[in-house]
């Protein structure tokens, strides 16, 4: 976990890169990407990554989130709320990018709506076991579940079909970007035979600006990957 400290030097390198200042990257086209943050975070652990995206010329949306913290089913209703809306306004196929649980937000939204998903990336996201996590975020996640409980009076076996939707073959693209050195998810959790997945550099929370990300993210984002 101390390792984590390490993103503000990811962050050091991504300004000083060239990727951050969009040499050699292919055009946005205005295609419409949502960004969604991960467990216990908010919009704005995103904004580096939707000030990059606006630049380059993509249309990033933000997921509308102050604290990541309610059930994940509760919380797919403004969810599918803001992609449809974004579908509306653009009459396109949105990308969906998420750090953390907000990947695995992510690839369940997709694969209740894929008629609306172009594609999905995810950043350190827990697509195989979202439980899989260390065990200071594990007391973190006991202690989300006491909060909804107490809040929505049911407990978390509303999460059944949450789970068995994350559990269920991709319908969209899917890409899982993962890091070995990750001190909150284990980065065995990251995989799953039926998503593509490919590996950086660096820790957990730098995962939102980290370059080698944005490189990836630059090739992903024009063209989705689709399983040979």
């Amino acid at each position: 976990m101390w390792l984590e400290g390490r993103f503000y030097l990811e962050f050091l390198r991504l300004i000083r890169d060239p990727v951050f200042r969009g040499d050699d990257v292919p055009p946005g086209l205005r295609k419409p990407v949502l960004l969604i943050p991960g467990f216990l975070a908010g919009d704005w652990t995103l904004r580096t990554q939707y000030d990059w995206m606006r630049r380059i010329g993509y249309r990033p949306y933000v997921a509308g989130l102050a604290f990541n913290v309610m059930y994940s089913e509760v919380m797919l209703k403004p969810l599918l709320d803001t992609l449809l809306e974004i579908n509306r306004k653009t009459t396109a196929r949105v990308s969906l990018v998420g750090h953390s649980r907000g990947g695995v937000l992510a690839k369940v939204l997709s694969h209740r709506k894929p008629d609306l998903v172009e594609q999905v990336i995810a950043l350190g996201s827990p697509l195989g076991d979202p439980f899989d996590v260390h065990p200071l975020t594990m007391a973190g996640v006991h202690a989300a579940h006491l909060f909804n409980a107490f809040r929505y009076r049911h407990d978390a076996s509303v999460e059944m079909r949450f789970l068995r939707d994350l559990r269920a073959e991709p319908r969209v693209p899917t890409t899982s970007i993962y890091s070995r050195s990750d001190g909150v998810v284990n980065w065995k959790a990251c995989l799953r035979p039926d998503v593509n997945a490919i590996e950086v550099h660096g820790s957990h929370v730098g995962l939102a600006l980290n370059p080698e990300v944005y490189r990836i993210l630059a090739h992903l984002l024009p063209a989705p990957w689709h399983e040979s």
